[in-house]
């Protein structure tokens, strides 16, 4: 299910740029949806970083045949060599079992977030080992479906960003910086069609 503003997203980032409304065009029918409970989505995010999708869908795949499904309970009850084995760093295993920990444990207030900012939110989950700014944000944008939402630090938005904005000289970080204002207030819309964009295989955390 689609979030509820993406056709109202859609029209406004057509309307107010040519450029965006072409990708919006060339992808129809396709859209966001919410994966899973959000220990899943924050897990498959930890997968995520620094590979291509592509690589972290294969041991994304490695890790559910493993340990079945991918709870707290599960992840913690499985020895961690059998997830190194999955393909993972011996890094991103110990980010999984402690993310897996903090859940178990009760440290991450998932209720209190439909109540609270994303600062507020991005502050709480970057207390966690492994979750870093972009994880967090992958998180708003896939699981809490924000809207507004501008990952920066994203490799694949920032050559997204030059190739279609861009393509005769390298921007700066500030310049896409003050493109990114012009999407908002539907920033994490132009973020994910900008993906899709590079990879038909459409973006999922």
């Amino acid at each position: 299910m689609k979030p509820e503003y993406w056709d109202r997203a859609k029209r406004a980032l057509a309307r107010g740029d040519p450029v965006m409304a072409a990708i919006i065009r060339a992808r129809p029918r396709v859209s966001l949806a919410r994966r899973g409970e959000p220990f899943l989505t924050l897990a498959r995010a930890i997968v995520g970083q620094q590979i291509s999708v592509k690589a972290a869908q294969s041991v994304w795949d490695r890790l559910v045949t493993c340990v079945g499904e991918v709870t707290p309970q599960s992840v913690i009850q499985t020895r961690r060599a059998r997830l190194r084995a999955c393909g993972l760093s011996d890094r991103k295993v110990e980010y999984i079992a402690d993310l897996a920990q903090h859940f178990a444990d009760g440290a991450i207030h998932v209720h209190r977030w439909p109540a609270m900012g994303d600062e507020d939110i991005i502050a709480e989950l970057v207390r966690v080992r492994g979750i870093g700014r972009w994880t967090a944000e992958m998180f708003l944008i896939f699981n809490l479906l924000r809207p507004d939402v501008f990952p920066l630090d994203d490799l694949g938005l920032q050559k997204a960003i030059r190739l279609h904005y861009f393509p005769r000289r390298k921007p700066s970080l500030g310049r896409m910086r003050t493109l990114g204002k012009t999407w908002a207030p539907w920033r994490s819309v132009a973020t994910w069609y900008l993906w899709r964009s590079l990879d038909p295989v459409p973006v999922e955390y």
